[in-house]
């Protein structure tokens, strides 16, 4: 009721590809296909760290979180822009954008804590192997695992409670795909300041400072991985963590990607960035979702072992 008295606007219309009704075909298909790889994948990832005994571990609770977490992310926003490919003109109420967006900023801010835990993980399990039985124990990993999410969700709880007070009085055409946080405060008629200071902090909190620490944490574990005389004891210590780095390389090379490339000052080649630039958001909300149990599955010798044992037992019960 706060909100409804707050805004005039009851709700917003999500503008997605209506200007290009040729693409939205090809793109339904295409995400379709994507969101289908996504469940599958990051379910057989879930189902295989649980029922393997041998996967019971640190490494691969942390995984099996960023499984799940990856499957709630694409979740709170495919379906939704997967909709919009279908519908002539799509609108979303205000409470339903304002719950699409605390998921996908939850979601997102969870996954920047969560790898940087899985990096710690990593320096302990290299840097530390004799201690990490004791460091990494379950009463240590269950907790850092629950504060990625409650750290996440707070943090998002804070950004949407500061949108959702704002007053929307005038254009509710959110000119993306989904309830993107940026292009909904664009829309507000009142002063955007706080919410502009706020994520800044949020994004020095859930950005940069897990950058650092993966940072730190790689550079502790390849000063270790050198030291180490054999090279088939370097290979090996480095495919532990090849995994992890990987997918934070994608990660926030996608991030640096959307957010760091130049803008084009050319006013007729506006309608052209607008477009590219939410095809780049909505790839980047699909691709590291994607590639992380595939990357998983092909770089980690534990996880292909598990998958065959688990699809050999399958086959003697049938």
């Amino acid at each position: 009721m706060e909100v409804a008295n707050r805004s005039s606007v009851a709700e917003f219309v999500l503008l997605g590809l209506s200007d290009h009704p040729t693409l939205e075909k090809t793109f339904f298909v295409l995400i379709l296909m994507t969101y289908l790889v996504i469940l599958l994948g990051n379910g057989v990832l879930i189902l295989v760290t649980i029922l393997d005994s041998h996967l019971h571990t640190p490494m691969y609770f942390f995984l099996g979180n960023l499984s799940f977490l990856d499957i709630c992310y694409t979740t709170s926003s495919i379906p939704l822009v997967l909709d919009g490919f279908l519908t002539p003109k799509k609108t979303i109420s205000f409470s339903a954008c304002a719950v699409q967006m605390f998921l996908s900023f939850a979601m997102g801010a969870t996954e920047c804590v969560l790898l940087g835990m899985m990096a710690f993980d990593r320096y302990v399990a290299i840097c530390n192997p004799l201690r990490y039985p004791v460091v990494m124990s379950k009463a240590a990993y269950v907790p850092m695992a629950a504060s990625s999410w409650a750290a996440g969700g707070a943090n998002s709880l804070v950004q949407i409670s500061l949108a959702v007070q704002l007053p929307f009085c005038g254009d509710n055409v959110i000119n993306h795909f989904t309830c993107e946080i940026l292009a909904v405060l664009k829309l507000a008629c009142a002063d955007i300041s706080l919410n502009v200071i706020s994520m800044g902090v949020a994004n020095v909190i859930f950005l940069v400072v897990p950058v650092l620490f993966i940072f730190v944490s790689y550079i502790f574990i390849l000063t270790t991985i050198l030291r180490i005389p054999s090279a088939e004891g370097r290979k090996k210590a480095f495919s532990t963590c090849s995994a992890h780095l990987t997918v934070v390389l994608v990660f926030y090379g996608t991030i640096l990607f959307m957010y760091g490339k130049p803008k084009s000052k050319d006013p007729l080649g506006a309608d052209k960035q607008d477009l590219a630039d939410k095809l780049i958001s909505l790839f980047y909300g699909v691709l590291t979702p994607m590639l992380n149990p595939i990357i998983y599955s092909l770089r980690n010798k534990d996880v292909k072992v598990a998958m065959k044992s688990l699809l050999a037992q399958k086959c003697l019960v049938q």
